[in-house]
């Protein structure tokens, strides 16, 4: 009598590896959605996404401090209001502007004063006859001062920026600053102040003050001079 043995096989499953907890998915899934959401509203990829990224802005700024208080010799005879409209184009070497290059199309509104140096004036600078009817006054040329841009009439109109360049500003402390071409604004405003007329000016009404001034007093005739 044949006995036969019969043994249970069991198919052989490959050792199961570790996954992922489900949740773990889930939190992962989101926070790359909400990453491309803001990258898109960033960039303005996807149109009405600006309002949900939205920015709300206070101001916690403490009080200003008197740091310092300088008197002031001078006399502001004259004040230019420059404008001016920068074009500032910078590429990049080897690549396209769609890459890597910027154009920013900035105007710059400035005033530059005239003044007329008042404090230095001596003994020698101002002589009066014995009778007290004429005076005659010595004066330092004028001087202009700094460009000093107005933020209210200043800003930019364009910005063309490579796809580089975006990225950059993304994860930058001051994207897209605009310190060159209100450098650039300051220097073109300074050079067309000095040839301008502007100090001329400056000279011309202060003499013309200094006049009325002396007249005022009894001063019948009054020279002024510069150099």
């Amino acid at each position: 009598m044949e006995t036969s043995s019969r043994t249970s096989e069991q198919p052989v499953t490959p050792q199961r590896r570790g996954r992922m907890p489900w949740w773990a998915l889930v939190a992962g899934g989101l926070a790359l959605l909400v990453a491309l959401f803001v990258v898109a509203g960033r960039f303005s990829l996807l149109p009405g996404l600006g309002g949900l990224f939205g920015e709300d802005t206070r101001d916690r700024s403490g009080p200003a401090l008197l740091k310092s208080i300088q008197d002031m010799h001078r006399y502001e005879g004259a004040v230019g209001n420059f404008q001016v409209v920068v074009d500032l184009e910078k590429d990049a070497a080897f690549l396209p502007d769609a890459i890597r290059g910027t154009r920013t199309l900035y105007v710059g509104a400035g005033a530059v004063s005239g003044y007329v140096e008042l404090g230095g004036l001596g003994e020698k600078s101002v002589t009066v006859n014995d009778d007290r009817t004429e005076a005659s006054i010595r004066l330092p040329h004028a001087t202009l001062g700094p460009a000093a841009l107005d933020p209210d009439r200043s800003y930019a109109v364009s910005k063309q920026r490579g796809l580089l360049d975006r990225l950059g500003d993304f994860f930058s402390d001051n994207p897209a600053g605009e310190q060159a071409v209100q450098r650039l604004a300051v220097q073109h405003i300074t050079e067309a102040a000095r040839d301008s007329g502007l100090a001329a000016r400056a000279e011309q009404n202060t003499t013309a003050m200094l006049e009325g001034l002396l007249r005022s007093l009894g001063f019948r005739k009054v020279s002024v001079s510069y150099g």
